[in-house]
């Protein structure tokens, strides 16, 4: 139930939202083309890296399939529940947080991708020509975050609630974070250059960005909770617990 609301609270404002922009992170065609290619060849080593690891992960537990659906699935809804911020761009809680709690930011950078892709293609979100720059702000930038702060956080000894919430708030930010450096990059300030637009950016996304990442951390938490249930009626394999421990 706990779940349900969150997501029913993330639906109301994407709908109330004025409807500014109409592109989930970078909208098709608003970088220039040369950062466009650059962000899209950034992200091919990471790619590279987490299709083999898939497919290691799968040919040793294909009964993780269903898990990994389950993140690339939380990926896409959270993901797809937008609110307009900045022009040409939008606000809306990542879901990676989770994936690369449960798989590692390789995996997560792909899961990523490919919502990324059917977003574009389907909703409208996003673009193919800024595949690239939004692959590398939420499926790399922001998962790689969120694995670190989650394995800072059990190693300093904080629960696995207060970890999972970290994981996912900080590693929201971050996306946007890179996002606000992307579009800072590509639109400097007339007066102020680069640092001063960055500035801009990231004031006008920490209005609606804030409260959505701590939204997103409970969230995950909740999901994070029913999975071990499930785990402890002996439904699933809580590997992951497992491999915190030895971490």
């Amino acid at each position: 139930m706990k779940a349900i609301g969150l997501l029913g609270y993330f639906f109301i404002i994407s709908v109330i939202a004025p409807a500014v922009a109409h592109a989930m992170h970078i909208m098709e065609g608003f970088l220039p083309k040369e950062q466009a290619l650059l962000w899209g060849a950034a992200v091919i080593p990471f790619l590279a890296a987490g299709i083999r690891r898939i497919r290691g992960l799968l040919a040793a537990h294909p009964e993780r399939k269903m898990i990994l659906g389950l993140a690339a699935a939380f990926i896409f809804v959270l993901s797809a529940l937008k609110i307009p911020s900045v022009t040409g761009s939008s606000s809306h809680p990542t879901g990676v947080g989770l994936s690369a709690v449960l798989f590692g930011p390789a995996v997560s950078s792909v899961l990523s991708g490919i919502v990324l892709i059917f977003q574009a293609l389907l909703l409208a979100h996003g673009g193919l020509t800024t595949w690239g720059a939004n692959t590398f702000s939420m499926g790399i930038a922001g998962a790689f975050v969120a694995w670190g702060i989650f394995k800072i956080a059990c190693r300093v000894g904080l629960s696995e609630k207060i970890a999972i919430f970290l994981a996912a708030m900080l590693g929201d930010w971050a996306t946007y974070l890179v996002t606000a450096g992307q579009l800072a990059l590509a639109f400097p300030d007339a007066v102020g250059g680069v640092w001063a637009a960055y500035a801009k950016f990231l004031g006008i996304f920490a209005l609606t960005q804030l409260p959505l990442a701590v939204s997103e951390g409970i969230l995950s938490v909740v999901v994070y909770n029913t999975l071990t249930r499930y785990a402890a009626l002996g439904m699933i394999d809580l590997w992951w617990n497992e491999r915190r421990n030895h971490a």
